[in-house]
């Protein structure tokens, strides 16, 4: 069943005790650049780091006794492992994470730390899915995907919510696009309050299936993805790509190079460490790929794990 606002609304009160309420920040020099109102929900901020954490609380805190006691078990590059391992340590129970191997350094420490037991893959779907049946055959435990979970989406979907609670009067919302977790759960909580409100999906040039998707009618598998933006490499789901054709307004899609840009402006400027797939939606604005001008945009600023031995700029 497609998650509702009623089923956004209840997620924010069953998760209210193990998540952050993040802050909304202003910058006057990128509202001078957008040459309009830019209001920043601070997901970089959030537990572990990232929006994940909303999802993966909500998710968990639904289980069963019975389920719960075998654990939960998912695929993920980072931000969704370490989000499901601290909400299943939280909880009194047992994470089970697939990682790829060339998962970022931090991630992969991230997961670790919160308690997970980690299984390595090969950076490849067929080799996610190939070792989390695997881990499920052995352990018992109940597979919370990433995003193409209806919990999963009702739980992301709480940070535009408190975004919308916050600033009133919103005519553009911009959030990132991987998998599809957040922009669909953002989009169902934006636009069930607000009708008229623009929802916009930002993605790399190198991995804009959801784009060609969107514009084709049709899932459109993406072709060896590659990007700085590590966290939206994952290929839409059934689940959130129905939503989407339903909800969101556009999406569009930026260079590497923009992505490093926009990056290090919000560095340099808002004083806020942001990861690649959060700076897409910044990204997108400075590359004039979505015209704000004039109109009051919400942006959700996703994770804020970066491999600082692997800054995307020059030195």
């Amino acid at each position: 069943m497609e998650p509702t606002l009623q089923h956004i609304r209840d997620a924010a009160a069953r998760i209210a005790p193990y998540i952050h309420r993040t802050p909304v920040l202003t910058c006057a020099t990128l509202d001078h650049m957008a040459g309009t109102r830019l209001f920043f929900k601070c997901e970089n901020l959030q537990k572990v780091g990232a929006f994940k954490m909303r999802g993966a609380a909500n998710a968990v805190a639904q289980l069963d006794p019975k389920a719960a006691a075998h654990g939960v078990a998912t695929h993920s590059s980072g931000n969704h492992g370490a989000a499901l391992a601290l909400a299943a340590r939280l909880m009194g129970i047992s994470a089970y994470v697939v990682m790829p191997n060339n998962a970022a350094a931090i991630k992969k420490q991230a997961v670790a730390g919160y308690g997970a037991e980690i299984t390595w893959c090969e950076p490849t779907i067929a080799s996610r899915d190939e070792f989390l049946s695997a881990v499920v055959q052995r352990t018992g435990a109940t597979v919370i995907h990433p995003y193409n979970n209806e919990r999963i989406i009702a739980g992301q979907g709480t940070a535009a919510l408190e975004l919308l609670d916050e600033i009133d009067a919103l005519d553009v919302l911009i959030t990132p696009v991987g998998g599809g977790g957040l922009i669909s759960g953002s989009a169902i909580a934006a636009k069930s309050l607000n009708p008229k409100i623009r929802i916009i999906g930002v993605e790399p040039e190198g991995a804009d299936d959801a784009r060609r998707s969107l514009a084709a009618g049709a899932l459109v598998l993406p072709m060896s993805p590659a990007s700085i933006a590590d966290g939206l490499l994952a290929p839409l789901g059934d689940k959130t790509f129905a939503i989407i054709r339903s909800y969101v307004d556009d999406i569009v899609a930026v260079s590497e190079s923009a992505i490093a840009h926009a990056m290090r402006t919000v560095w340099e400027r808002m004083k806020i460490i942001i990861e690649p797939s959060s700076a897409v939606t910044v990204a997108a604005i400075l590359e004039g790929k979505v015209d704000v001008a004039g109109r009051r945009c919400g942006i959700i600023l996703s994770g804020g794990n970066v491999d600082l031995d692997r800054l995307p700029w020059g030195q």
